[in-house]
């Protein structure tokens, strides 16, 4: 039996780096015409992205609320920056009905073991404004999400 590799980057792979480009020239709307086959098709840059459009008022209404349910999505994939997205609107209770910080530090923590770089420095933040059992219960937290999100490291 013979196997070929093929280095061709996946269609969609291109589409999304299209989109990042549409969403970089400022095309905002054709962006996220862009981005939302692929969101529903579960790829979290794209999901991240149009988050981030949400977030920012890019082509479509601010809406804290549905950026946070886009970061979210992408977030529960491995996102870092989701992950980051999401610790964030909950410090500041963005999109729901308050603050949680217990829930910003979990998020915050899963961004770091993801590897973004900015994530140690939202905890150390975060962490001024909780009390010894927030942060007890967050790395709780963090411990039941590592294992699943996070098996090798």
């Amino acid at each position: 039996m013979i196997v070929v590799f093929s280095s061709v980057a996946s269609p969609q792979a291109a589409t999304l780096e299209e989109a990042r480009d549409l969403m970089e020239a400022g095309a905002f709307e054709a962006a996220r015409e862009a981005f939302l086959p692929l969101a529903r098709a579960g790829n979290a840059d794209a999901e991240e992205l149009i988050g981030v459009m949400y977030a920012l008022g890019l082509g479509v209404e601010r809406d804290p609320e549905r950026a946070f349910e886009w970061y979210l999505r992408s977030a529960m994939k491995g996102h870092p920056g989701a992950q980051s997205g999401v610790g964030w609107y909950y410090e500041l209770g963005l999109g729901m009905p308050e603050p949680d910080l217990v829930r910003a530090y979990l998020w915050y923590g899963l961004s770091m073991i993801g590897g973004d770089p900015d994530a140690a420095i939202s905890i150390e933040e975060v962490v001024k404004k909780m009390s010894a059992e927030e942060i007890e219960r967050g790395n709780t937290l963090i411990n039941d999400y590592k294992g699943w999100m996070y098996p090798f490291r």
